[in-house]
Parts: structure tokens; sequence; C-alpha cells
């Protein structure tokens, strides 16, 4: 058996793992890769193998580091199922279809300039038509149902914990080759114990070969707890200099989640019952997906549900789903909330709200994410003032507040106590999705406080042989 990293090695983006065994090839996730736009699209476009050779794909969840460049696989020939939760199918449906626009809109506003130099103009990466395609190979399996998918290689998700329809990959693979059982893990995104909406992470008993995330490999989280004390007391205190809250959040997960921490907190009276926007089509989108999937939620979401109804829902929320609606809060005088996209404050509707806002000490600007280099999000996390806002400089007046504690990644203590609980230690262990030093990090967590003992840290394109 041959495993070849072709993304999310030494870095946080683009997951793509090809393993090869039995005479086929089985490709996990296909993620697009996210940096600097000239390397990214010719990285995303170029795939570093033969789309039409891969038999099958196994989708662990549908963050677009993970699904987004499914379109342009499937566009270059791949024809075989993509094997995934229903969860995720449903949100991919939404996420990629969204993706393809962000595609067609970026390479229309590119050939503008290009024009104006009289050279060629370029294709997107993919369409939204490309997007619906795609998603008739969509081979949905519910959890703990185990899936033949190639000869001898048999699929089982488990409830990885990081978001609706997240799974932790387990292949049990009868290596022909070789002549003996394989038992693969790869752990996708691992979630964090106790948040709400989203069942624990759960665990495995053995694994010959382990493909880890190492996202916080080098870093711990604030209690989740402490995290809602702090979000009430911003409410509350931007809600006594009259002010409104402005949060960029990522349009999946992390805005469910402050909806309904949001609601809890109203039902308890410990912030007032403000007006709260959720100013993001794809937010809307995703949101009503989650509706369909309570297979996925925990059981505190569900009590809730019985007491309270739509835990999405309350008589002070609005979805804005039109630029009409969403163009009315600029005119709001009395304290509300808005949560709207893209979480790291680079495009979409944030921006207008930040322009509007950000000059007025009585409002906040509240991060609830992690923040990429060279973003407004970051920017505004460092104190940089003034900001570029669609090429205009404006003073930061707003308070800006920083909650880590809502990531839905595992922290350093909870990845090694994950990897510890696995009885049977890996023979092979593989460190991914992290960049170079938290992965490094963890490697060595792994090695003196796990027991671990063959602990690598691919590099991109690397290739092992099992």
């Amino acid at each position: 058996m041959k495993i070849t990293f072709h993304g999310a090695a030494r870095t946080v983006t683009g997951s793509q793992h090809l393993i090869e065994v039995n005479d086929h090839r089985i490709l996990l996730d296909c993620g697009l890769y996210q940096g600097k736009r000239d390397e990214s699209l010719r990285r995303n476009r170029n795939l570093p193998f033969d789309a039409a050779s891969i038999d099958v794909m196994v989708l662990s969840h549908a963050h677009i580091d993970h699904s987004g460049n499914i379109p342009t696989l499937v566009k270059s020939g791949f024809r075989g199922d993509i094997v995934c939760t229903f969860a995720t199918r449903d949100l991919c449906s939404t996420m990629l279809m969204d993706s393809g626009s962000i595609h067609e809109r970026d390479a229309e506003f590119l050939n503008k300039k290009r024009a104006r130099s009289g050279e060629p103009p370029i294709e997107p990466l993919y369409t939204i038509e490309d997007a619906v395609n795609s998603l008739e190979s969509f081979a949905a399996v519910g959890y703990h149902r185990q899936r033949e998918i190639a000869p001898g290689v048999y699929v089982t998700f488990l409830d990885a914990g990081h978001m609706l329809g997240s799974a932790i990959v387990v292949l049990d693979i009868e290596d022909r080759d070789v002549g003996r059982d394989v038992c693969l893990v790869f752990s996708g995104d691992l979630g964090r114990a106790n948040i709400p909406i989203l069942r624990d992470p759960e665990s495995v008993d053995h694994a010959d070969v382990l493909i880890l995330e190492s996202t916080y490999g080098d870093r711990e989280h604030e209690p989740y707890f402490d995290s809602e004390k702090r979000l009430e007391r911003i409410v509350n205190d931007t809600y006594r200099r009259g002010g409104a809250l402005i949060i960029p959040a990522f349009a999946v997960g992390r805005t469910q989640q402050l909806v309904y921490t949001l609601h809890r907190m109203m039902v308890r009276r410990d912030i007032p019952a403000l007006p709260v926007f959720v100013d993001s089509p794809l937010a809307i989108n995703a949101t009503s997906v989650f509706r369909l999937h309570p297979e996925a939620y925990d059981s505190e979401i569900r009590a809730f549900m019985l007491a309270e109804g739509d835990p999405f829902g309350f008589d002070s929320l609005v979805y804005t789903r039109s630029v009409e609606q969403s163009k009315e809060l600029n005119f709001r005088r009395d304290p509300f909330i808005v949560i709207s996209a893209s979480g790291m404050a680079e495009t979409g509707r944030i921006l207008h709200h930040l322009r509007n806002r950000i000059e007025d000490p009585s409002n906040t600007i509240l991060i609830v994410g992690w923040q990429a280099p060279d973003t407004l999000g970051r920017r505004l996390v460092e104190g940089v003032s003034p900001v570029r806002i669609f090429g205009e400089e404006y003073t930061v007046r707003a308070r800006v507040e920083v909650i880590n504690g809502f990531s839905g990644h595992a922290d350093r203590s909870e990845l090694l106590a994950w990897a510890a609980a696995i009885s049977k230690r890996p023979r092979h262990t593989f460190l991914v999705h992290g960049e170079e030093a938290a992965a490094l990090a963890l490697a060595d967590g792994l090695r003196t406080e796990a027991g671990y003992e063959d602990v690598a840290v691919p590099e991109m394109h690397q290739s092992f042989t099992i």
C-alpha cells in the first residue's frame, strides 16, 4: 500500500491524500488550496494526479479546504463515487455552488483588468454548473454503516464532532499485495468535547496507520464556558453603550453556533432580547441544512428543541437574504447584533457593515475565529489602524474583541488525549493539516506523552510505502 500526501502537508489547506492499494486508487478529500491568488489558482487548476485514474473518493467533511476542488476533479475526468455522510452531501450542495459563484465573479473581475492591459481572458476554476454536475457523484452513507468502496477496502464513518456531518474515516483494508489486513484511520478535522450542537468526537479502538490533523498541535483553547461568559459580557457592554455588535463569522458552523448560543442566553435572560441579523445567504442555506440533520445533534440541543422549539430561530432573529435587507441595517441606530460572512472579513457583506460602523466607539467588532495573515480580520486582531476597506482608509474607533474558545478544532491537549485513547498504537502515524511548527510540536508530544514511535510530518507530494 502506498500513501501520497498531495495537500494539507505542512499547511492547513488543500486536503488531498492518495491511497493506492489492490490496484485501486482512493482519494481522501479534494480540498481547495487557499493562499496567494496566483499560486492558489495554479495549484487548484493542476491536480497532482490523473483525475480519471481515481477509482473512488472519500470526503471527511464539507469545509472548502476539504471539499472545494471536487468540481475540478469531476470536470477533469473523475467518474467514481464520492462517499461521505448525508449531512456532508447536503452541505456540499450549497457550499460548492457558492464556491462556483465566487470563482465566476473572481474571473469576471480579473478579466476586466486583463482586458484593459490587452491580456486574454481567463476561465474560472469552475462554475456553478460544474459544481452542480459534481453533486451527481455523491453517494451518502450513515455513521457506523460499513460499505465496500473498492476490492477489499471497507469504509466506516465515525463522528468527528468538528462540523455537521464531519467524519473520522476508518478504512479496513485487505492488502492483497502483502497478504495482511490494515486498519487505516483518517481523523479528518477533529472537534472538541462539550461544544454546543454537535456530539463529541468518537474514539477509535485501534489503528495500524493513522493520518491525524494537527491544526492546533502547539496551542490550547480557553474553556468553552469562559468564552460564553465573555460573549455575554461583550453583548451587554455594547448594549449599554447603545452600539452595534458586528461579528464576522464563517457561514457554516460558526454562525449556527453563535445563533444557538445567543438564543440560550436570551432564554436565560443573561442578555437582552436584541435584534439579531444573520446577513449571509450561504449561512441561511447552511442553517436550513442544519435543521434537516438532528441525527448529528448532542443531547443538550435536543432537550432545548423540546422546550424552546427551533434552536436557530427566535422572535428577535432575522435572516436577511436580499441585498436590500442588508443595506437597511446601515440606517439602524438602536443596539443590534449582525453576524455576517466572510469569517476573516475579506469579502462579502461584512465589509459593508464594518465600513459603516468601524469609526464609532459605541460599536464592537467581535472576532470569533482564526484569522489568516494578510487578512482584514488579522489586522483588526493586531490593532492596526487605519485599515483599508474597499480601497479607502478607516480609523478603527470601534472596540475590537477576540474570543478563541469557539473553535471547532481540537487543541493540543485534546488531540493528544484522542490519540492516547487508541489502545493499539499505530505502526505509522502521519500528521497533516497543520502549519509546520504546529505539526512538529504535536509529533513531539505524541512521542513523549502518548508513547507513539513512528510519527512523520510529510512534505508536499511525499509518498510512503506501508
